[in-house]
């Protein structure tokens, strides 16, 4: 789960780490009282989406004085904002975060992830942030430095220090960039963050270390113990049919084709759409019904992948383990018949009862096509689409 820029900064905040002065907006009155609440030469006017490249889309503008940051405001507000990281559809843009401009004298990258494969979080930084730390990263590997955090010490402070002096970090900025660097540790492991990162963390004309721009991201699978860090996510950021599954409990990601995919189980999920793309077909989504599928939410599942309109043929894909096949079979038919299908529907099903199964959906007189084989089903998508 994404935070707001401003929803990271106010947990910034809270653990007493350097942010500029903000006020969040959602109208232009209100954004012409928080420029008057912010003492300033002049504002910056930020778009709060879930994606990065404002700067260069026009989401991040300096204005000089209150009428023009209602201006700005109001050309953003309401609107969506089409970045390279959410093109082509972009996001609405809802608020908009003022804040106070600082004199810069340098910009740093500073980052915390889990990486899945050391099993460790690791912090990554640069002397090199800004706009362009992705390019920095792919042409000049050798300018992002990394220090990986012992899961029963923490990042400990020679750790920090390191970083600093090879940031090229002096005198009292040594000590600052330390204590920010392990409250930002703490920070990262008591909200359960898969994602911190700053770009940039300023060093002002005064040598101060100043967090300018913050992303956080929540480990969806820690949300039952961060409640309120749940309560905070914005639906209108996501997908509307990822929204809905994730109201549904369905795990669906929306992708680029037209074969819409529903299948139990995230590995068979990701094997039938190999096996679409190596049939010449692409797959509309990944979509997980779980393990302990209903005719409810086999329903809930066909309306979400409806809802795309580029989707002219379904691939059900179910081993009736934990659920008899022909109870999924009953399902399917109920659902295909409750949302009034008209495209194809291929159906794959293997497990207990599954000739049961198979025998219902071929009597039930309805447009599904049921398929021997996970291969078979494949082909059949892939060819009603042709």
């Amino acid at each position: 789960m994404n935070l707001h820029e401003y929803q990271a900064k106010a947990l910034l905040q809270k653990y007493g780490l350097p942010t500029p002065e903000g006020v969040v907006a959602n109208s232009t009155e209100s954004v012409q009282n928080a420029v008057g609440s912010i003492a300033s030469d002049a504002w910056v006017v930020k778009a709060q989406i879930h994606a990065g490249g404002r700067g260069k889309s026009g989401g991040v503008k300096v204005v000089k004085s209150a009428n023009e940051a209602a201006e700005i405001a109001d050309q953003l507000l309401g609107k969506k904002l089409v970045t390279y990281q959410n093109a082509p559809d972009g996001q609405p843009v809802n608020q908009v975060l003022i804040e106070q401009t600082l004199p810069i004298a340098r910009e740093l990258y500073l980052s915390m992830l889990v990486d899945r494969t050391l099993e460790r979080i690791v912090v990554i930084a640069s002397a090199a942030g800004g706009m362009d730390i992705e390019e920095i990263a792919a042409k000049h590997p050798e300018q992002i430095l990394q220090e990986v955090c012992d899961p029963l010490n923490g990042l400990v402070d020679f750790q920090a220090r390191n970083i600093a002096f090879r940031l090229d970090l002096s005198g009292d900025q040594i000590s600052a960039f330390t204590k920010l660097l392990k409250g930002l540790y703490k920070l990262f492991k008591d909200n359960d963050l898969s994602l911190l990162e700053i770009n940039p963390l300023i060093v002002t004309t005064e040598g101060k270390l100043v967090a300018l721009d913050c992303k956080m991201s929540v480990d969806d699978n820690a949300l039952y113990r961060q409640k309120a860090l749940a309560e905070q996510r914005d639906m209108s950021q996501e997908d509307p049919k990822e929204a809905a599954a994730h109201e549904a409990g369905i795990n669906y990601i929306a992708l680029n084709g037209n074969i819409g995919c529903m299948v139990n189980g995230a590995g068979l999920a990701m094997a039938t759409m190999d096996l679409i793309k190596l049939h010449g077909g692409e797959p509309a989504n990944f979509l997980d019904v779980g393990g302990g599928a209903t005719a409810e939410t086999v329903s809930k599942a066909f309306k979400i992948i409806l809802a795309d309109q580029n989707v002219k043929a379904i691939l059900v894909n179910i081993f009736g383990g934990i659920m008899r096949c022909d109870i999924i079979a009953a399902g399917i038919i109920a659902a295909v018949k409750e949302v009034g299908m008209t495209i194809p529907v291929v159906v794959r099903l293997e497990g207990t009862n599954v000739d049961l199964g198979k025998q219902m959906l071929r009597e039930s007189g309805l447009n599904i096509i049921s398929a021997e084989n996970l291969t078979d089903a494949a082909k059949q998508a892939v060819k009603a689409v042709a």
